[in-house]
């Protein structure tokens, strides 16, 4: 019995492997339909010229990377690591520590068993940064964004966008029951007419606080005195502004003078402050609580790992601590966008470190940044559909990390491939 048993397990296991053969040697039809259909969709996006190449960093985010396939070093310029914490000694050594101490993860969601004491410090520590009521980790502000409308607001209730607000809001509004209406990008006449004619029982206007493609910044004063005037509620995106924009690093409402200006802030843990990952949302302590119960990227998503946590604590202690890293920065900036001026360069913006150098054409964009590359300056060209058609820029984002050497050898890089190119008139 045991014999022919055995001899049955053969033959079966050797019928399972014949079947399998046969799958795998004929393409099932959803797959082979589903390949027809993205390779056109495929085709498409590289005849539009936005198909997105990754060139692969083979050392820490820094002032200068390493890439792989090409030799040397290249000044880094496209970055969100504003204040240089990325690779700060004290950041990493906080992770390792945080790492060594609670583990490398939770596998759990927070309500489960994925709170731990440190989720809690961090969420105090943004409470107190931000002088609001309570805060609420994610893991990334895209989650924040995600988590927000839905959870908030009903089809009673009305939700006031930008029209260059970040993919993550859009996204996170499309979600939500609410009344929808996008106003033109900054146009403070257009979202008055909007709140004057809606009978909405709660209006939010939501914008970013720094415009990622743009630099420049959002009106806040307007739509503050615009949500007082029409019973609105403000949210504001902060992530191109936490920790190195304003006078303490604390954004864009401290930046226009403006602090408690906004009644809800989204914001990041994955550019200046430590360049990790993470965000959260910071306002009312209802609103929180509210989150915390019924946010679904919240509820059905693994806590933010312990070294992140840790490397994101250490990273505000370092913003908290002194000026010394924005006012580099802002020195920086300053260095940069005047001599790009000089050179007879437009760069985009209302000051801030993120440096769009308009071009106007997608193929001349490229070419600059090409250029660029070779010169050793890693920058990226933007066009459409991520910018308007004829706006094709090349964005260049300064650091505290860069010296004043870098900076003068990113211009003259600029003004010699611009001169090159065409793109300077001499």
């Amino acid at each position: 019995m045991a014999l022919r048993s055995q001899l049955l397990r053969i033959v079966n296991n050797g019928q399972q492997i014949r079947h399998l053969h046969e799958l795998n040697s004929k393409e099932r039809a959803g797959v082979e339909k589903l390949r027809d259909v993205l390779g056109d969709r495929l085709k498409e996006i590289k005849r539009a010229k936005t198909w997105k190449h990754e060139r692969i960093i083979t050392s820490p985010q820094d002032r200068t990377v390493t890439v792989k396939g090409a030799e040397g070093e290249f000044l880094n310029f496209c970055a969100n690591n504003y204040l240089g914490l990325s690779n700060h000694p004290e950041v990493v050594t906080a992770a390792q520590e945080s790492l060594s101490k609670y583990g490398a993860g939770l596998s759990s969601v927070r309500f489960i068993c994925g709170t731990q004491s440190l989720h809690k410090e961090l969420e105090n520590r943004l409470t107190k940064f931000h002088q609001r009521e309570d805060t609420i980790l994610y893991g990334s502000c895209f989650d924040a964004n995600a988590g927000l409308f839905e959870a908030m607001l009903t089809p009673e209730d009305a939700v006031f966008s930008d029209a260059l607000n970040h993919a993550s809001i859009i996204d996170g509004i499309r979600l939500c029951k609410a009344q929808k209406f996008r106003y033109p990008h900054r146009d403070l006449s257009e979202l008055e007419h909007l709140l004057a004619h809606s009978e909405a029982r709660i209006k939010l206007i939501v914008t970013d606080g720094v415009f990622s493609m743009d630099g420049n910044v959002a009106p806040v004063k307007g739509l503050r005195d615009l949500a007082d005037r029409y019973r609105a509620l403000l949210a504001i995106d902060d992530s191109h502004a936490t920790g190195f924009f304003g006078a303490t690093g604390r954004g864009t409402e401290e930046f226009c003078g403006l602090m408690g200006a906004a009644d809800i802030i989204c914001s990041t843990l994955g550019k200046a402050v430590s360049g990790a990952a993470g965000g959260y949302t910071t306002g009312p302590k209802e609103l929180i609580t509210l989150l915390r119960n019924v946010s679904r990227p919240y509820l059905f998503s693994n806590a933010p790992p312990p070294p992140v946590v840790g490397a994101s604590l250490k990273a505000l202690d370092v913003v908290e601590r002194s000026n010394e890293l924005r006012e580099r920065l802002h020195q920086n900036t300053k260095a940069f966008r005047e001599g790009m001026q000089a050179a007879g360069l437009t760069v985009a913006g209302d000051g801030h470190p993120i440096c769009p150098v308009m071009v106007g054409e997608a193929p001349l964009a490229v070419e600059l940044a090409s250029g660029m590359l070779v010169k050793g300056v890693y920058v990226v060209a933007f066009s459409y559909p991520v910018v308007p058609k004829g706006q094709a820029r090349v964005r260049v984002q300064i650091s505290a990390a860069h010296t004043e050497e870098d900076i003068k050898m990113a211009v003259d890089a600029f003004a010699e491939v611009g001169t090159k190119i065409g793109l300077i008139k001499k």
